[in-house]
């Protein structure tokens, strides 16, 4: 509910929380605006996205006693699911046919009469845009692929370029044309669309019916296998291709003449995909292709990848807020590509727009801030991987390379100095072999009690042994060769481990210099970590400008 708190009607809803309130769909209200006088009038928003009192539309539903009893549209939902159960698409065809005027024996006799009721009182394209909002909703909440979600289709049409009347636009895995119908939405545009599913595509051509746009023909078949438009050159491309799936058709495709930027792999369906919708796209025209975000960076598709960047064919790369998709969790890329008006390359562009609206609402803007926008050269994405998520390219153009370099030198010159202090101060000892007379087990120790286990190494139970005497030998050299296994795996082994037998005083002296190495160790460590970021960051600062040698 939007909540207008300066607004003297109080709080304002939309059409969509209208139609939770009542319990019906979108299109229902959309009627309500049209039939009935006396319904609110807009007390904000826009043309295209008006709210309402919500007193004002709450008075209203009580006056016509909507929400109040289950619906004709509920109803008629209803009566599908049961007659149709997970085949909710052909009962959606049917319906379709039947508001139409086609004769259909196969329609049960309870959702004939319901339909036959409905179509008395609304027009056949609203009963069954309502039909496809409630399909939508229910996909959406039961996490189906089967249709694309409202949202993506709002990304795709807010990406997709200006098309002049007559531009003809095609989907080659169009489902119920959800998103074909909704880009292709003006005036004499050219509609083609092809659909695996024959439920769906029936579906799809019969609202394009309803809805009496009779420049729309689509198709069934497998797109891949057996293109039904193998002559189509189109202005624009959409699709939201099936994602994850192995069994495209890769053997009998390996010659096939649309892998002029490669062939994909089994694994790189997706890319198959956009090869075959490139494939059919005019000189000058577009492809906005829906891709899983890991297609950005796969190994097995980096040729492919190369090419479209080589080529100047990959324009723009958007990665959508999470949840945009809703059949899944995976984040989305949309791809957007153009073919070169000419063979020559003569328009080719030399960078690629990187938009990342990852930590924007999935129901926000799509309009992408200065800094969710880069455009990186094509040089620079030519390297062993060819990444093409727009996040790490955004990250690596706003890092502080110069104060990230000022603050890691000077780190490296503390540790450096502070590394000869850590050193202890060693006098000469009584020569070699002198501590091996007297010696004792760690498993006598332990026996004995002095010894307790807290983690991989033995520590001091007892104020009789001092701990850091007690690992400082335990890690010289002759006792880590009885713990190193013939495979070189270092697991500690009490049973032949042996320390000199000393008295306290004289084990924390031993003690305190161990420690004083253990201290060095790792000073070391921290050191080589450091000088290992410090060049890298000083590599990348120096490659993208950010950094520069002295004169």
């Amino acid at each position: 509910m939007t909540d207008n708190a300066s607004s003297p009607v109080g709080p304002l809803v939309t059409g969509a929380e209208i139609a939770r309130l009542a319990g019906v769909t979108r299109a229902a209200v959309s009627n309500w605006r049209r039939r009935y006088d006396d319904f609110p009038a807009p007390a904000g928003g826009g043309a295209n996205s008006p709210l309402y009192a919500l007193a004002e539309v709450q008075e209203w539903l009580d006056r016509q006693s909507k929400g109040q009893e289950v619906s004709p549209e509920v109803e008629l939902w209803q009566a599908l699911r049961t007659a149709y159960g997970d085949q909710m698409v052909a009962g959606l065809a049917t319906v379709a046919a039947a508001v139409a005027g086609e004769s259909e024996p196969g329609l049960p006799d309870d959702v004939a009469l319901r339909v036959r009721g409905l179509v008395e009182t609304e027009a056949p394209v609203d009963v069954v845009n309502g039909l496809t909002e409630r399909f939508m909703d229910s996909a959406r909440r039961a996490g189906s692929d089967q249709v694309t979600s409202e949202r993506v289709v709002r990304a795709v049409r807010y990406f997709a370029p200006e098309l002049s009347a007559g531009a003809t636009v095609f989907d080659p895995a169009c489902g119920i044309g959800v998103l074909l119908l909704s880009v292709a939405s003006g005036a004499r545009m050219r509609c083609r669309g092809q659909e695996l599913d024959a439920d769906s595509a029936r579906f799809a051509q019969l609202r394009a019916d309803l809805l009496d746009r009779s420049e729309v023909r689509v198709v069934a078949g497998d797109s891949l296998r057996a293109d039904a438009w193998p002559d189509l050159k189109a202005d624009l491309i959409v699709c939201d291709p099936p994602a994850g799936v192995t069994e495209w058709g890769r053997e009998e495709l390996l010659l096939d003449s649309r892998w002029e930027l490669g062939t994909p792999s089994k694994a790189e369906g997706e890319l198959a995909w956009l090869q075959h919708a490139y494939a059919h796209t005019a000189p000058g025209g577009q492809v906005l292709m829906v891709m899983p975000a890991s297609v950005a960076y796969r190994k097995a598709g980096r040729r492919i990848r190369s090419e479209l960047v080589r080529r100047g064919i990959v324009r723009q790369v958007v990665a959508l807020p999470p949840g945009t998709a809703t059949s899944h969790s995976l984040p989305v890329h949309l791809w957007c590509l153009r073919r070169p008006e000419n063979t020559s390359g003569a328009d080719t562009h030399h960078t690629v727009r990187m938009v990342d609206l990852t930590d924007n609402s999935p129901d926000g803007a799509l309009e992408p801030r200065p800094d969710q926008v880069v455009d990186v050269p094509l040089i620079d994405l030519l390297d062993d991987i060819v990444d093409l998520t727009p996040g790490s390219h955004l990250r690596a153009r706003q890092r502080d390379y110069p104060g990230e370099y000022a603050a890691m030198r000077k780190q490296l010159e503390e540790q450096v100095r502070r590394l000869a202090a850590f050193l202890p101060e060693l006098a000469p000892g009584g020569g070699p072999g002198t501590l091996d007379g007297a010696t004792t087990s760690v498993a006598d120790l332990a026996r004995a009690g002095l010894v307790a286990y807290d983690g991989p190494e033995p520590v001091s139970a007892s104020e009789q042994l001092d701990t850091d005497y007690l690992q400082g030998f335990l890690r010289n050299s002759g006792n880590a060769r009885r713990a190193t296994s013939a495979s070189g795996t270092y697991r500690f082994d009490g049973r032949g481990s042996r320390i000199p037998r000393m008295g306290i005083e004289e084990q924390r002296r031993y003690g305190s210099a161990f420690r004083a190495l253990s201290a060095f160790e790792e000073g070391l460590r921290r050191v080589d970590e450091l000088s290992r970021q410090l060049a890298e960051v000083a590599r990348d600062g120096l490659a993208t400008g950010a950094l520069a040698p002295e004169e």
